[in-house]
């Protein structure tokens, strides 16, 4: 079989193939922190441990505001002890500077906007490739591993289908992607959703807290370092009582239209938010919302009625922190 097959003019990996698809992820940017004060400033805005950052380990972090809402989510690259790379959509990235920028006063570090000089790519095996054997061997393959090769910065993914981002200077090819099938944008979103991966985009950012996107069970925050913006009220979730709203993954059927900020009914009663959202190949959509983990009102929903989305839940693959 072929490593990826077209519905609806769109390209999407063949979860059977034994090949490797390549992506261009165009709306990921890249922030960059240099100086030898960057870490000790991240960590004091970010809400992962940046102690645990290093070249063999990358981070999921977010950024909050002071009442604890995700402004946005970061992955984390070490490219040197006072060199630091954090990847987020590109629709976010001129925000988000210019907010860390408020706070960086005496401190000896320099944030600019550097998604013009890198390129952003995501790589994906559907199962043991036949392809590009020797760069595969070399990626990382421990949930989180980071490595350098052949001038990018790889960093896998949790969970299957083994797929790693790649992170790599714009003037520079990657030879090993030209032996993978090139496909679409949405093949690593659906990934993600799959995965239970939250992105916070311009039509989200602020609206969660930060355990409604699971960041607590994505290992994004470190309870036992010190203050960050936002930690108060996370601390406060997280010791005091349990979440009631969550990040959840979800099956419709075709005809409708979801994307990230989409407010809304379940049938059962209660409502969600789109944080995510792709459209299958049989047109249905998968996504992930936050909702309520318990129905607001059991059977009280009508399918049928205005307004009101009829949709499967499914399971993440992982759990939840009560």
């Amino acid at each position: 079989m072929t490593a990826a097959t077209e519905s609806s003019g769109k390209t999407t990996l063949n979860s059977t193939s034994e090949a490797c698809g390549a992506i261009t992820l165009a709306t990921l940017g890249v922030l960059r922190a240099r100086g030898p004060d960057a870490l000790a400033f991240l960590q004091g805005q970010l809400s992962n441990d940046m102690t645990r950052l290093s070249h063999e380990r990358s981070l999921l972090a977010g950024y909050h505001n002071p009442q604890g809402r995700v402004i946005a989510l970061m992955r984390l690259l070490q490219l040197a002890p006072d060199d630091v790379l954090a990847i987020l959509p590109r629709e976010l990235l001129a925000a988000v500077l210019q907010r860390l920028s408020r706070f960086i006063l005496r401190a000896k570090v320099k944030l600019t906007d550097e998604s013009a000089a890198w390129a952003v790519h995501g790589l994906v095996l559907a199962s043991q490739a036949s392809v590009a054997r020797a760069f595969i061997a070399a990626l990382p393959q421990a949930p989180e591993g980071a490595a350098s090769l052949q001038g990018s910065m790889a960093v896998r993914m949790r969970h299957e289908p083994r797929r790693w981002l790649l992170v790599t200077p714009a003037s520079q090819a990657i030879p090993a992607l030209k032996e993978c099938a090139p496909v679409s944008e949405d093949t690593w979103r659906g990934l993600a959703v799959a995965a239970g991966e939250p992105q916070v985009y311009a039509a989200t950012c602020e609206e969660f807290v930060a355990q409604m996107l699971n960041l607590d069970a994505l290992g994004a925050i470190a309870f036992d370092k010190g203050c960050y913006t936002g930690q108060e009220v996370i601390a406060r979730a997280h010791y005091r009582g349990r979440v009631k709203r969550r990040l959840q993954r979800f099956r419709t059927h075709a005809g409708v239209q979801l994307q990230p900020g989409t407010a809304g009914t379940l049938a059962d009663g209660r409502s969600f938010k789109v944080v995510e959202a792709v459209r299958l190949a049989d047109g249905q959509w998968e996504f992930l919302a936050v909702a309520a983990l318990a129905a607001e009102a059991p059977g009280q929903g009508d399918p049928a009625a205005a307004g009101v989305l009829a949709a499967e839940p499914l399971e993440l693959p992982y759990a939840l922190s009560d």
